[in-house]
């Protein structure tokens, strides 16, 4: 059931936290302190926007994004859960599992040391309970917590990412740092598992990797824009680089034709043979911590 908008404002409102009617009607949730501002909706437990004081917005949206009930949000930090791409054996179940179209409970909202605010949201999503929180400061961090309930009949794996869309000044001037160590799985050839390049990340084309096995953290370079976004994770195996160009761009309804310089995917992820498995009263958590400096 939906939380109502006056019941939130009265239960949980505080400094810098309040709730609004979003794009499309959404329940939305509006961070701005002295540090940072934000956004969240509660559909897909969403993150829309984070942007430290003195920063440009970190975080992509696509101006062609639906704002609809059951329908993901194109941008931000959708939440995959409990699968990653489409579903192994239900082709009519959702892309990327349901976590990420289904309403979520606001649980509590606190202030940090540093002058942020952290919220956290819960879900139930069979079989597995589900804790998203997220802090809004000088840095952004996402933790979801996948537990399964100890009376459940047995164990049970599952998927996960922080699927991070990142706002860039132009693609093909930016680079990715930290994977050059990593073997990855090649999309855009056939799913052929790749050797560790020794180089970083650049785009000149359509790129859709998963590097596996790596613990590594991603520093995205961005000369359009002079700066650095660096991407540190915790319980994570697998980081996923993705950008669509050009032609995967015109055939999304719900990305801009013109968009795919804009952007670039960092997703902090459990996929394939990363894949978590988890045994009744067991737990998994997965952390992404996003910070931003500017570099000459």
């Amino acid at each position: 059931m939906s939380q109502a908008l006056d019941f939130l404002s009265q239960r949980f409102a505080m400094p810098g936290l309040s709730f609004e009617s979003g794009a499309g009607g959404l329940t939305t949730v509006k961070v701005r302190t002295a540090i940072a501002s934000g956004e969240l909706y509660l559909q897909g437990a969403h993150v829309t926007a984070w942007q430290p004081n003195g920063h440009d917005p970190v975080l992509w949206l696509s101006r062609a994004s639906n704002y609809e009930k059951g329908k993901p949000i194109r941008g931000g930090v959708p939440i995959c859960l409990p699968w990653f791409g489409p579903n192994a054996t239900d082709a009519s179940a959702p892309a990327h599992g349901s976590a990420r179209v289904i309403e979520w409970e606001f649980v509590k909202a606190d202030e940090t040391d540093d002058g942020g605010i952290a919220i956290q949201l819960q879900a139930f999503i069979a079989p597995f309970q589900v804790r998203f929180g997220v802090e809004f400061g000088r840095e952004l961090k996402m933790t979801l917590e996948t537990s399964l309930p100890s009376g459940h009949s047995g164990p049970e794996k599952f998927e996960d990412a922080l699927h991070t869309y990142f706002a860039v000044g132009d693609i093909r001037h930016v680079s990715i740092w930290g994977l050059e160590d990593a073997s990855y799985i090649d999309k855009m050839d056939n799913a052929q598992i790749k050797l560790a390049s020794g180089s970083p990340i650049e785009f000149s084309d359509e790129t859709d990797r998963v590097y596996f096995d790596t613990l590594a953290t991603s520093m995205l370079v961005d000369h359009g824009r002079d700066r650095m976004i660096t991407v540190g994770k915790s319980g994570s195996k697998s980081t996923v680089v993705w950008n669509p160009w050009i032609n995967k761009s015109i055939r999304m309804p719900d990305f801009g034709d013109n968009e795919w310089p804009e952007m670039v995917c960092i997703e902090t992820a459990n996929v394939g043979k990363n894949a978590i498995d988890l045994s009744p009263g067991e737990s998994h958590s997965t952390t992404a911590m996003i910070s931003v400096v500017m570099i000459d």
